[in-house]
């Protein structure tokens, strides 16, 4: 019976929960009723918000990409040496000057790419008693256009011209003990233009490697008297002035800051005529340059060279020197 009861009271509890609920929730009409909300303490402007059309000019930026990088570097060295007559450490009064120019200049736009380099070399020795001697004369000028084929690999085409400025001799000594000078080489006798197209392979900024398998190079030797102090003229035939070549070619090129303010240059390049596999010309050429401050540096160079043309052995060349070099833009 009390059970009955308890059931029945929650029944009614529920029952009132729910229509109290309903009650709640019925929708009151407040149209006609006069209900006053308290105004703001706040001020209030009333007005009208206008709003007008503005005319926005595009600001245009004068701007242009430049695809071109240049550098040149001149260098001037000189050396100079004086004895009085009663030196008795021995020695002899000499001067030497020499100057370099090197001008690069790259262009690299999407997929191309032009780059132009030259390289201008001289240099004279003058002892006391002897003959005016070269230390050093080259001319070089390089021009390669390349498309890039994949991320290391180009094809390319390229003309190079190579000769010297002045004239070159050896050396010899006469009865009286006077130097006598033999004419060996002069501009143009030789000079050398090279043209060839082929496959680059560049894996880094550092390195490079031209296989030129379609290479032309004509060797010159305008002065034809030169056969008479230099018989193999170069390759030359006697009586003529040009040799035309067709070969298979290899130009390497390295570039790298070995050092604090150390740059290491490598350039080597092989040369094999297709009608003579057995006849391979070799040059090394490599040059250090240590900077001192701004203006001064010390560089090494170096230059190995094997061509049958000219002599049947190994040809080296090496020089040092100190002096001042400038590096435009700086």
């Amino acid at each position: 019976m009390k059970c009955l009861l308890l059931t029945s009271f929650i029944v009614l509890a529920l029952s009132f929960s729910l229509a109290a609920q309903e009650v709640d929730t019925v929708p009151i009409p407040v149209k006609d009723m006069q209900i006053k909300l308290k105004r703001s303490p706040l001020p209030s402007r009333i007005g009208t918000i206008t709003f007008s059309t503005v005319e926005l000019k595009p600001a245009l930026v004068q701007a242009k990409i430049n695809y071109w990088k240049t550098k040149a570097t001149v260098g001037i060295n000189a050396n100079q040496a004086s004895f009085s007559d009663n030196w008795k450490g021995g020695g002899v009064n000499s001067i030497a000057v020499g100057a370099l120019l090197n001008h690069k200049a790259e262009y690299s736009k999407e997929s191309y790419s032009y780059t132009s380099e030259l390289i201008l070399q001289y240099g004279k020795v003058k002892n006391k008693d002897q003959l005016q001697k070269k230390t050093s004369d080259r001319v070089y000028w390089d021009n390669k256009a390349a498309v890039q084929l994949s991320k290391n690999w180009y094809f390319f085409a390229s003309l190079s011209f190579e000769s010297q400025f002045d004239k070159g001799f050896s050396y010899s000594k006469d009865a009286q003990g006077n130097e006598v000078p033999k004419l060996l080489s002069k501009f143009m006798s030789p000079g050398y233009l090279t043209e060839s197209m082929g496959f680059e392979y560049k894996p880094s900024k550092i390195f490079s490697t031209r296989i030129g398998t379609g290479t032309a190079r004509q060797t010159f030797v305008l002065d034809t008297s030169i056969i008479k102090t230099n018989p193999k003229n170069f390759g030359v035939e006697k009586g003529k002035t040009v040799k035309n070549e067709l070969a298979f070619q290899v130009v390497s090129n390295f570039e790298k800051e070995i050092m604090k303010n150390t740059i290491l240059k490598a350039k080597y390049n092989m040369f094999i005529p297709y009608d003579d596999f057995g006849q391979i010309d070799h040059r090394l050429d490599i040059v250090a340059t240590a900077k001192l401050n701004r203006f001064l540096n010390v560089s090494l160079t170096g230059v190995i060279l094997y061509d049958k043309d000219m002599d049947l052995k190994v040809q080296r060349s090496q020089a040092l020197a100190l002096g001042a070099s400038f590096t435009f833009p700086r």
